[in-house]
């Protein structure tokens, strides 16, 4: 008896065969594309340089520190007394033309105070000391912004006038730095341009495009003479003080790396 079908079995078989070779195919294609990834863009011939770039700027801004402190029996009592007198050395700020946008609370602090003197020994021996609960003392500090550097002087002295426990933090910069980090960017851009560009020259090769770029930078202010301390008691400030405010140098410095070929 015949084998019923032949012609669909033989079919049924070529069918598989097929798309097996087919979904080989696919597999050998897909393999060589994921291996091949990436490998277009893969640059292998560079050279990396440095740049510097200097800006220099005359501050524009004038910020300090104002702390004041308070002590009492109560905690109300303490924050009394030391918002008066901070209210009103605020007051005489604004008074001198600091926009109230630039003046903020830095710190703001209660803390419980305690008598640690110790009692009287006897005979060699000097009993453990006992804290003495005495009060509160209450302190608030808040940061000045003068954008009319001239007047720093000025409203320093006012300040130290009016009961301040102490200024600090002093300090002469530019308010916007942004612009000046830019110069200073171009200028290392620049710089690192004119190096790959010699040193292409010397190697005997072109410089195709950038392939990296990094930036590390930083601001230091130059004094023309010394500056006040960074931090003095209120009574040391007098009218008049001179206040040199020098001038700020912005650095910038870049890595850029060429592809050459």
């Amino acid at each position: 008896m015949e084998p019923k079908n032949n012609g669909n079995f033989f079919q049924s078989n070529m069918f598989k065969i097929a798309l097996g070779v087919l979904s080989l195919f696919l597999i050998v294609e897909i393999v060589s594309v994921i291996d091949n990834l990436g490998k277009s863009d893969l640059v292998t011939n560079t050279i990396t340089v440095e740049g510097k770039g200097e800006e220099f700027a005359i501050p524009d801004v004038a910020i300090f520190s104002v702390t004041v402190t308070k002590e009492a029996k109560t905690v109300l009592e303490a924050q009394k007394l030391m918002s008066d007198k901070m209210n009103v050395i605020i007051a005489e700020v604004k008074k001198a033309g600091v926009a109230e946008k630039d003046i903020k609370t830095e710190n703001y602090y209660v803390n419980p105070k305690y008598d640690y003197t110790s009692s009287a020994c006897i005979q060699g021996y000097c009993p453990p000391t006992k804290p003495v609960f005495i009060g509160y003392e209450v302190s608030q500090s808040i940061q000045v912004k003068i954008r009319e550097v001239v007047k720093a002087g000025d409203i320093l002295s006012t300040v130290g006038g009016l009961g301040a426990t102490s200024i600090g933090n002093l300090n002469f910069t530019v308010d916007d730095q942004d612009t000046i980090k830019d110069k200073a960017r171009n200028l290392a851009i620049a710089n690192a341009k004119t190096k790959a560009d010699e040193l292409a020259k010397q190697l005997g090769v072109k410089l195709v495009r950038v392939v990296s770029f990094s930036e590390n930078g930083g601001n230091y202010p130059m004094y023309d003479k010394a500056m006040m301390s960074s931090s003095v008691s209120a009574p040391a400030v007098s009218r008049g003080v001179d206040l040199p405010q020098g001038e700020t140098k912005i650095v910038s410095n870049v890595n850029i790396t060429y592809e050459i070929k």
